[in-house]
């Protein structure tokens, strides 16, 4: 169905402002004006840039956006009514607010009488003209007013004539939108739907949802309001939100798009939505929540034999949609719990196709499930499994071999440490294209604060002479788990190393009851696996071989 025969719903972003409120979150300016400008590609139509007259940073970053206005979306600020026993062009919040220069304002007001009369230590009478003075002030100086009513479901509950009286209020003076907000996010879905029925019936101005997620049921009151008539839900990006965070986007858009008769983005941006959930993500220096519906890397994942054979056949047979249609891909896992079909599946994404040959197929299932049950854990390290594939097929190039390492650390008396690894590794001749050479044996050293990056510098001190490109790779993580707690110092002990070249990221493990041991093998293998890409990126360009770079490096060293 196209989105010109679908009723059109307001997405109003405040992932800027109410996102920003999020523990830990802390927003800098350029962050701001980037996640600012991807929702506005996405197409959303409100974004809310924050409070300014609360902190500089805002005022900074309302500032910075008059240089390069938003193509689609209408920047919002967003402000208070009016303080209390006070004439509204008196008050310092609202003149900050008016220069601005943007086309929309987002004004709160009370609507819940203990809020009132305990928080604001006022008359319910002064209430009510706080919050139609402060709009009949601002009519004419923005393009479109929406007024956020402040814990109006609390409010319907409480006393329901004064909740309504403030939203009437609102609505007399000009106020273009009227949000109404579960801010302590504990209404439930049926709640939301009386409260709101009960405001269409007495104003006209068109209705809107701002949800908090405190009960776990943001999104599902954001729906209910929309099919009880509200044309407008706020929300943020990934849920971000104090507390428990707001209405999450990332779900109401797809459910309304793809589930409901309603469109939301212009055609063709909900595709763009994984993209900016990801954005925001990093902006929020946080790792991107894989359990999100819709742009969580687990919302299309699938793990058991059964359910990935019914996949390859019918993905709708455990898709609710598809990912494509979000961004997101279907990801198959590799684990204990595997099934031809997984191995099959897999494979296919790295161009191997065993459709027609069950032995290999057979063959890398047992290595998967014998490797599994000693500890080893492919799910999470994608790199290794395609390595362990090439290497059950036969495929996978003897780039180094190992001959010894050896590890010691020192610790002195002013309690600083450092480590020293020494190793012994050969680079096999495999390509000749000049006389060549055979297995040419490094023995070298280097020190790190700790063993591990001790081991990674001696073994680059001897791979980079033959092979520069490893000269991209950096170790971004490094995770340990211990396997059998009750083994004690003996248990048996997984590392996952993630690496990147500062374009790709891989994951790595090993598993041994040696920390030092199980670090080496996902070590090689993230250098190794980093090889193998090299050698296929170089082939499918036509360019040069990964061999006659190691010629030209050894030659040049003799």
């Amino acid at each position: 169905m196209s989105n010109a025969s679908r009723e059109k719903i307001m997405i109003f972003d405040t992932t800027l402002r109410d996102g920003a409120q999020t523990r830990g979150v802390a927003f800098s300016v350029e962050d701001k004006i980037r996640i600012a400008r991807g929702l506005d590609q996405l197409g959303v139509d409100f974004i809310e840039g924050g409070w300014p007259g609360s902190n500089p940073k805002d005022v900074a970053f309302f500032h910075e956006m008059k240089k390069a206005p938003l193509s689609r979306a209408s920047l919002t600020a967003f402000s208070s009514t009016r303080m209390k026993n006070m004439a509204v062009e008196e008050d310092a919040n609202i003149r900050t607010l008016c220069e601005t220069g943007v086309p929309a304002v987002a004004i709160f007001g009370k609507s819940w009488d203990l809020h009132v009369t305990e928080a604001l230590e006022t008359s319910l009478d002064e209430n009510l003209a706080m919050v139609s003075s402060t709009i009949s002030y601002l009519r004419g100086r923005f393009e479109k007013i929406i007024f956020d009513a402040e814990h109006y479901f609390d409010g319907f509950k409480a006393d329901r004539g004064y909740a309504l009286a403030v939203i009437e209020a609102a609505a007399s003076a000009g106020a273009d939108w009227i949000a109404l907000c579960d801010t302590n996010g504990g209404s439930l879905p049926s709640e939301i739907l009386e409260a709101q029925e009960a405001a269409a019936a007495r104003v006209t101005v068109p209705l809107g949802i701002h949800a908090h997620n405190d009960s776990e049921l943001a999104v599902a009151n954001s729906l209910v309001a929309v099919g009880a008539g509200a044309r407008m839900v706020q929300g943020t990006i990934n849920g971000l939100g104090e507390r428990c965070g707001n209405a999450n986007l990332c779900s109401v858009i797809p459910n309304l798009e793809l589930k409901g008769n309603f469109r939301c983005l212009p055609e063709g941006q909900l595709e763009k939505l994984t993209h900016i959930s990801h954005l925001v993500s990093e902006a929020a220096n946080r790792s991107q929540p894989d359990w999100l519906p819709y742009v969580g890397r687990n919302a299309f994942a699938h793990k058991g034999g059964i359910h990935v054979s019914a996949v390859r056949k019918n993905s709708r047979c455990y898709e609710h949609v598809s990912p494509e249609l979000v961004g997101n891909d279907r990801i198959v896992t590799i684990s204990e719990l595997s099934g031809k079909s997984n191995v099959l599946e897999k494979v296919k994404k790295l161009g191997i196709d065993l459709s027609d040959d069950p032995k290999r197929t057979a063959g890398i299932l047992k290595a998967v499930k014998e490797l599994e049950a000693r500890g080893y854990h492919f799910e999470g390290a994608d790199a290794s499994f395609e390595l362990l594939s090439a290497r059950e097929l036969g495929t996978l190039k003897d780039y180094f071999t190992l001959q010894g390492f050896r590890v010691l650390t020192w610790a002195e008396g002013d309690g600083k440490s450092w480590s020293e690894a020494t190793i012994k590794a050969a680079v096999p001749e495999e390509v000749s294209l000049s006389g060549g050479y055979s297995d040419p044996v490094e023995h070298t050293s280097a020190d790190g604060s700790g063993p591990v990056e001790a081991l990674d510098r001696a073994l680059r001190k001897v791979l980079e002479k033959f092979y520069p490109v490893l000269g991209t790779v950096k170790l971004s993580d490094y995770k340990v788990r211990i396997l059998n707690e009750e083994a004690g110092t003996n248990a048996t002990t997984r590392v996952m190393i993630s690496s990147t070249d500062g374009v790709d990221h891989w994951t790595t493990v090993g598993v041994s009851d040696n920390i030092l041991d199980a670090s080496w093998h996902a070590l090689c293998d993230s250098l190794i696996y980093k090889l193998k890409k090299e050698d296929e990126s170089r082939r499918h360009s036509g360019g040069g071989s990964i061999e006659e770079d190691k010629e030209v490096a050894y030659a040049a060293q003799n």
